[in-house]
């Protein structure tokens, strides 16, 4: 999996409003132009999240979404759904539920690759060799404060780099202040890793800011924010707004 030039990468929680839902908001979103779709399972503590996707984890672990069923839905989702796709979770799910098990159901259901934000750098070792043995990438994340750990980062990172924006957890920002271009500038110096930021997207402008500096950028607040207002009805408005992101990053 390589994230290419000027990408659009969209964050949605699975079984938010329902699995049903998250299933069309994946071929909607798909044909809206997201280049790359990244799943959140569900989870009681999300520490990296912020207010608006805690909420939506507690929506969708409150109308019954289990991993199983997340995985179920995916696989049947992926009868429609070409492009690339990457689980976000945290390091507890995937060892309640096996790390093997995870990782088996996710070749079954086509995922590319897995983001576990609670993981350091340094203890990568606790999943890199069976994302390897399944042919399943394991996204590395950088910070602001990775600093001198930047390069060491960059060197071993699969797929594509996650570039974090700002400090803290992820939710909508009104300004976006992190010299995000010193840090893509630092992994250029020793990777060719494409390099996707996160973490506070939420206009064309900011979208098209960020991918000027870099090889895409990652919304998932902003269109969280979105299914929670219209629940049952989210589909063609996260479609809509997909696809005036995807404009905004394309001009670039």
């Amino acid at each position: 999996m390589r994230a290419e030039d000027s990408e659009k990468l969209s964050f949605i929680t699975g079984g938010d409003p329902s699995l049903e839902i998250t299933r069309q908001l994946l071929i909607a979103m798909q044909e809206a132009g997201a280049d790359l779709i990244e799943i959140g399972v569900p989870f009681s503590d999300p520490i990296a999240e912020g207010v608006v996707i805690q909420d939506a984890d507690e929506r969708a672990l409150k109308a019954g979404c289990t991993t199983d069923k997340l995985f179920d839905m995916v696989k049947e989702a992926r009868k429609e759904v070409t492009v690339p796709m990457v689980f976000m979770t945290y390091i507890n799910p995937i060892y309640t539920y096996g790390k093997e098990k995870f990782m088996k159901r996710c070749v079954e259901c086509q995922m590319d690759g897995i983001i576990v934000p609670d993981m350091p750098f340094e203890e990568k070792a606790e999943l890199a060799d069976i994302c390897e043995e399944y042919g399943i990438d394991l996204i590395s994340m950088i910070a602001p404060t990775s600093e001198d750990r930047i390069a060491a980062i960059a060197r071993e990172a699969k797929g594509f780099l996650y570039c974090v924006s700002s400090l803290g957890v992820t939710g909508v920002r009104s300004e976006i202040k992190t010299d995000v271009g010193e840090m893509v500038s630092m992994v250029r110096q020793v990777s060719d890793i494409p390099c996707a930021v996160g973490f506070g997207i939420s206009t064309p402008a900011q979208a098209a800011k960020m991918a000027s500096v870099s090889d895409g950028a990652i919304v998932g607040s902003a269109i969280v924010k979105i299914v929670a207002q219209y629940g049952g009805e989210c589909v063609p408005k996260v479609a809509e707004y997909v696809k005036e992101m995807k404009k905004a990053v394309a001009q670039v």
